[in-house]
């Protein structure tokens, strides 16, 4: 009988060895891009998470302004002070973070990218960028390509349709204006005539798009391609009195585009998932530093979209998925 239960309790700690074990909650840094509705939001969603799986959260000071030179800093002063074993970050450039991010994870964190990666974002082949566990964000090359049809249906597929971006450097921006040049071309009757970058200031997007729309006069629609890019497009279209005659797709959902739609000056709004990014990072991140040995961690989460239009605006279940 003694032998029996020496024998069961060595099974149960050969057992306890076998489980990882955390003495302290899992220590995760948030590190955000820029200061906006999307990554407040984006925050909630990863603070939620936290608050369910016991995680010691840590956010960062948010950028004032995008780019490395402005984030980095940030972020080195973070990992100089404290230990952290999970980095939930949304890279500013595609190139520029790679080494950082690198020096990071050799110290023993993992990395998760949120909206945003590092290389071409494709983590699952051997290269100098391979080392996030994932990366979790919206498929922008195919959000470009379904406004440009989008577009293409509110302007009778032809005419003048012009481009407002932000950061040629930032991944997600990249694909976007990828997939929307794609999109367009499908029409034969339709024209982009011009892709401009505001660098995030939404005041030079308002100055951009009143130029274009001085040169080009018969340019019948505009894709603003994130936040600061779509409020300041807007309001250069208003500031026209183009509003109604010149189409309007804005990228992300923010309560100014929103009532912007609402009000007449846009025609679609397409709103990503900060939130379920943020939870979603949270939650494989912690899977699999509780039990690397059996968790798999997939290299691509990618939430889908939601698109606003005026008949759908005011409904009970599209709330939901308005940045706050």
């Amino acid at each position: 009988m003694k032998k029996t239960i020496v024998a069961f309790l060595v099974v149960l700690m050969i057992a306890a060895l076998a489980i990882p074990t955390f003495a302290q909650p899992i220590k995760v840094l948030f590190m955000p891009g820029v200061t906006d509705p999307f990554y407040f939001t984006m925050e909630k969603g990863i603070k939620a998470a936290a608050a369910k799986a016991g995680v010691d959260l840590t956010v960062a000071e948010y950028p004032k302004a995008w780019g490395p030179e402005n984030q980095i800093p940030i972020l080195q002063a973070m990992v100089a002070k404290d230990k952290y074993d999970l980095l939930l970050i949304a890279p500013t450039s595609a190139d520029a973070l790679k080494a950082p991010l690198k020096a990071i994870y050799d110290q023993g964190t993992e990395i998760i990218t949120v909206d945003t990666f590092i290389g071409d974002g494709d983590y699952s082949k051997q290269s100098d960028y391979s080392f996030p566990l994932s990366y979790i964000g919206s498929d922008n090359q195919l959000g470009g390509k379904q406004m440009a049809e989008q577009l293409a249906k509110l302007v009778g597929e032809k005419g003048k349709v012009y481009c407002q971006a932000t950061n040629p450097d930032a991944s997600s921006v990249q694909d976007r204006v990828k997939g929307f040049t794609a999109g367009v071309s499908e029409f034969p009757n339709m024209m982009l005539v011009g892709v401009e970058w505001c660098l995030d200031v939404q005041q030079k997007a308002q100055e951009q798009t009143l130029a274009a729309l001085q040169i080009n006069k018969d340019i019948v629609g505009i894709f603003g391609l994130n936040v600061f890019s779509a409020q300041g497009a807007t309001q250069a279209v208003v500031n026209a009195g183009l509003s109604g005659a010149v189409k309007m797709c804005l990228w992300d959902a923010t309560l100014s585009n929103i009532d912007n739609l609402k009000k007449g000056n846009a025609d679609l709004v397409l709103a990503q998932k900060p939130g379920e990014m943020g939870s979603l990072a949270i939650e494989w991140g912690v899977k699999y530093l509780k039990d690397k040995k059996n968790v798999k961690v997939p290299k691509k989460v990618i939430p889908g979209f939601e698109f606003f239009t005026r008949q759908n605006v005011n409904d009970q279940g599209m709330q939901q998925y308005i940045y706050q």
